[in-house]
């Protein structure tokens, strides 16, 4: 059968139908980039203390009323807690001065039964300060970053098989709409419980429309502009759309307007319903030849070249043929099926998971690098610029399994090295955080394509969306993970570290597919040289 590529050689690489299609579906991206970290700022938790009551209270009392601890070697107001106020307004009537005449550490203390005051310096609100995730509650924090990385995990896991069964562009559309929507209704949340039900549902469209996206991308466009859609393009998008997120945080302090900026961006992109057409390498796979060359004969008009009279005569003569062998629909299990496979998809899980969970754990721990929220989450934001370059040369130049392998190595010696930097040189440990960083994203990065590669067309939205899936449970134990530095600072990285340099050792038995065609059936897939 002739090779795909091949058939449309015709077309160019780079006409304006290739055009169209790589700059829109790289704009589609955005949405994604800045809504995937808007919990930074939704669940970020102001400074904050016990709210004491307008009642009858001496300066003097009105200002000792909440005790001092110390965290972490400094003094702070208690967050939980406060000296009971009956006891308190006694004392002030009776004309007693705190820490003079009444010793402070006798003083009865209570918990924050009128509720919490909240610093408005950084923001005006949060989730956090709009339902009190503080003290008992405070575990919603990062289980609501939880729920949303649960809901991607989900969205991916679907969303790759409903793409592979009814198409890419209709899995696209629906998805964004799904995301766009829910976003938009997380507005009038009016408990916790609501905002995160709706979270879940509305991440769920988050990644699957980018996974849809990238493969509809990496199969309506060939050669050297499809390298660079699938490790550049479609990675910057996500890149800008992230770097936008702090800039409309630091605009917008308040959680609800910040919540429509996420999700009112999509309306936009109704249009391209009409401008982005079906992958016709799907179409194909499924025997609908006849559609496949109406797209390829249109894009030939855009690009302003004849078309052969039969553009796909191969796929032609087997198309009933194909019809009848694709009454058996491919599924998830079809990862599963042959030893060759198998190995491969244990090992891509595996990898996957180990580069999630480094990256969202760097990138959920930006409010904590830096005083400034804001400029912590650009860098992180802007630090993925060059980390796609790197990938995208690498995929240019460098064997897929060996980039792999350096990547979670370096990833996780860089981990390693952050514990040994002392508290003095704060800047150090946030450039090298920064440069893990960077590192462990190109990774992220170099897998979406090396992924892409090795399975054939039946199956490759399901194994980038199973594989995408699995690796979302990191992304969902990453907000906890985090929560380890209560016990020992450093914890986290060292978790993290290990993680990658034990997925390094598992992808050396993962085959090579550089310089390869796309495999079209399962036959067709790379092998692992013995």
């Amino acid at each position: 059968m002739k090779d795909y590529e091949d058939a449309v050689a015709f077309l160019g690489q780079w006409g304006r139908f290739q055009q169209v299609v790589f700059f829109l579906l790289c704009a589609s991206i955005l949405p994604n980039g800045f809504g995937a970290f808007s919990v930074v700022f939704l669940t970020d938790a102001p400074r904050h203390h016990c709210l004491v009551p307008d009642v009858n209270l001496t300066e003097d009392w009105r200002d000792a009323i909440i005790p001092i601890e110390v965290v972490n070697g400094k003094q702070q107001l208690s967050r939980c807690s406060r000296f009971r106020l009956d006891v308190v307004r006694n004392f002030s009537a009776r004309g007693f001065i705190p820490g003079r005449d009444v010793n402070l550490t006798d003083v009865e203390q209570e918990g924050c039964v009128d509720g919490w005051s909240y610093s408005r310096d950084v923001y005006q609100s949060t989730i956090v300060s709009e339902f009190d995730l503080v003290c008992r509650e405070q575990w919603k924090q990062p289980f609501t970053s939880t729920v949303y990385y649960l809901g991607v995990l989900v969205g991916a896991f679907f969303s790759g098989q409903l793409s592979d069964r009814f198409g890419r562009k209709p899995v696209f559309f629906a998805t964004m709409a799904l995301q766009t929507i829910f976003a938009f209704f997380q507005v009038f949340s009016p408990s916790w419980l609501a905002f995160a039900i709706l979270s879940f549902i509305s991440s769920m469209g988050q990644i699957s429309n980018y996974v849809s996206a990238f493969v509809l991308g990496n199969e309506i466009l060939t050669g050297k502009p499809k390298v660079l859609f699938s490790s550049l393009g479609v990675c910057l998008g996500f890149a800008f759309g992230y770097m936008m997120l702090p800039l409309f945080a630091y605009l917008l302090r308040d959680w609800k307007s910040l919540m429509l900026a996420v999700s009112l961006p999509g309306l936009l992109y109704i249009p391209l319903w009409w401008l982005i057409p079906e992958s016709p390498r799907w179409l194909l796979s499924q025997g609908r030849v006849e559609e496949a060359e109406n797209i390829v004969r249109k894009a030939a008009k855009w690009n302003k070249v004849d078309a052969p009279l039969v553009i796909f005569e191969d796929y032609s003569i087997h198309a009933d043929e194909s019809k009848t062998h694709l009454k058996q629909q491919h599924n998830v299990f079809d990862l599963l099926r042959t030893e060759n496979i198998r190995n491969t998809t244990l090992i891509m899980c595996l990898v996957w998971f180990s580069l999630n969970i480094g990256y969202f754990g760097l990138s959920l721990n930006t409010s904590q690098l830096h005083a400034n929220p804001y400029i912590s989450c650009f860098l992180s934001a802007a630090v993925e610029v060059p980390a796609y370059i790197t990938s995208w040369l690498a995929l240019q130049y460098l064997p897929r399994r060996l980039s792999v392998v350096s990547v979670l190595l370096l990833g996780g010696l860089l981990l390693f090295f952050l514990q040994l930097v002392p508290e003095s040189l704060s800047e150090l440990a946030v450039a090298l955080e920064m440069l893990g960083k960077l590192v462990i994203t190109s990774g992220t990065s170099l897998l979406y394509g090396y992924t892409a590669e090795l399975y054939p067309t039946v199956l490759r939205n399901t194994a980038t969306g199973t594989c995408g899936g699995i690796a979302k449970v990191g992304s969902c134990i990453a907000p906890f993970l985090l929560q380890l530095r209560r016990y020992f600072m450093s914890l986290p990285y060292i978790v993290l570290g290990t993680v990658s340099v034990v997925s390094a050792f598992a992808a050396f038995f993962l085959p090579e597919s550089y310089g390869q065609p796309l495999p079209e059936t399962l036959e067709q897939m790379p092998k692992r040289e013995r």
